[in-house]
């Protein structure tokens, strides 16, 4: 659909990934009608059946899933592509994967599962489906301008001109909404780089999510739903950069090498995928009539698999502020909804950041003293089964202030 020259939408969302693709179906299902509409440069694809899984995948939470079907997504996402896993291994460069290793498992606290490996794409796809389903309008064009008024905003795109109340920077770590309304940033490399495959194995994931950390990064090993296992090695830049250089069985040897063989020998189904890797906080996630959510936001460390969730979360806090705004008659673009969405989420994130950032500095990285702590802690967490649900529960979603579509209906 092509934008029309002075049409007023409640709620325009520039980017139609995961996290502003949900902010578009939990506004669009709200209880009171909101006009909303997403700017994408192209619609996504939901991947054919029977087609090969995507390298590109995502760990999704418990909170995640209550978000995903609230928004009316979950129930396209729930097929045969999806993996759920039930425990996770974690264990140093030191130790062995059998032995000193931290295990998390579902039937311990009392769950199902610890979570779903999905394809970003199905996520995706699946979301934009359900916004559309709920009579959201997908805009397939791409921003050029953004202008900030009193009482509304009006994006320049290819095309034409899409006015709003609200404008939601959902457009990634290199966001032009953010730049445009003029919010400011902290970005810093990690001088680390994460390789993305998908792996056949000689032996069976049996369901479980193995992370090890290796003195130069962290290698994770997550299960897919055709049996194979997504790697995400995010290795310091020079080993990385040789690693992807490597010839596939080169690579292979190397990566069962870092693995200690857990899963037998490994074969690449895919080709090997790089990120370069940097920390990313913006000073300020609203403006007038604007909020960002998602890497538009924030970046963190993919090491523990919180970053679509965190972004999932913005997306629910932000529906909901709004939705209550609209429900007692107030703007979208109320100022104090705005600020009410920043607390919330900024301080959620920033703890959680600060979490993932000394697992990578003591943990994936460290030596001396508070390293070898840290190392030690692994073991004491094992042998403590009330602070391995407190774990768990954080990993799941379930702790902290959750927006109601994030808790089990």
């Amino acid at each position: 659909m092509s934008p029309a020259a002075h049409e007023l939408l409640d709620v325009l969302i520039v980017g139609g990934g995961p996290a502003g693709a949900c902010a578009g179906a939990l506004l669009a299902c709200a209880p009171r009608s909101l006009k909303v509409g997403i700017l994408e440069h192209a619609r996504p694809i939901a991947p054919a059946p029977g087609s090969p899984l995507d390298a590109r995948v995502s760990a999704l939470s418990r909170a995640s899933e209550h978000i995903l079907a609230s928004a009316g997504a979950w129930e396209r996402i729930a097929c045969e592509r999806l993996q759920p896993y039930e425990r996770m291994r974690v264990w140093n460069a030191g130790a062995g994967p059998r032995a000193n290793v931290l295990v998390f498992d579902a039937a311990e606290a009392g769950e199902p599962n610890l979570g779903y490996i999905a394809e970003n794409r199905l996520v995706q796809a699946a979301l934009i489906e359900a916004f559309e389903a709920s009579g959201g309008r997908l805009f397939e064009d791409k921003l050029a301008a953004v202008r900030v008024h009193d009482e509304h905003v009006e994006a320049q795109t290819a095309t034409g001109t899409l006015a709003a109340r609200l404008i939601v920077g959902a457009d990634g770590a290199r966001s032009a909404v953010r730049q445009a309304i003029g919010l400011t940033a902290e970005v810093a490399s990690y001088r680390q780089t994460a390789i993305v495959a998908n792996v056949a194995t000689e032996q069976s994931h049996a369901r479980t999510a193995w992370q090890r950390f290796l003195g130069s990064g962290t290698l994770a090993l997550l299960p897919l739903a055709d049996g194979a296992s997504s790697i995400v090695w995010s290795a310091d830049t020079e080993l990385a950069q040789r690693l992807l250089e490597a010839s596939p069985e080169e690579f292979e040897r190397e990566l069962e090498s870092a693995s200690q063989g857990v899963l037998g020998a490994l074969r690449l189904k895919t080709e090997r995928f790089s990120l370069a890797l940097t920390r990313l906080a913006a000073h300020r996630y609203t403006a007038h009539r604007a909020a960002l959510i998602g890497d538009a936001a924030h970046v963190v460390h993919p090491l523990a698999g919180q970053g679509a969730n965190l972004g999932l979360l913005d997306a629910a806090v932000l529906a909901e502020v709004i939705t209550q705004a609209s429900a007692q008659g107030e703007d979208p673009g109320a100022a104090w909804a705005l600020r009410r969405y920043e607390r919330w989420r900024k301080s959620e994130v920033q703890l959680m950041a600060l979490a993932i950032d000394a697992f990578d500095r003591f943990l994936a990285h460290g030596s001396g003293p508070l390293a070898e702590l840290a190392q030690r802690g692994l073991a004491w967490v094992d042998r403590s089964a009330e602070m391995k649900r407190v774990f768990i529960a954080r990993a799941l979603g379930l702790k902290g202030e959750l927006p109601q579509s994030a808790r089990a209906r």
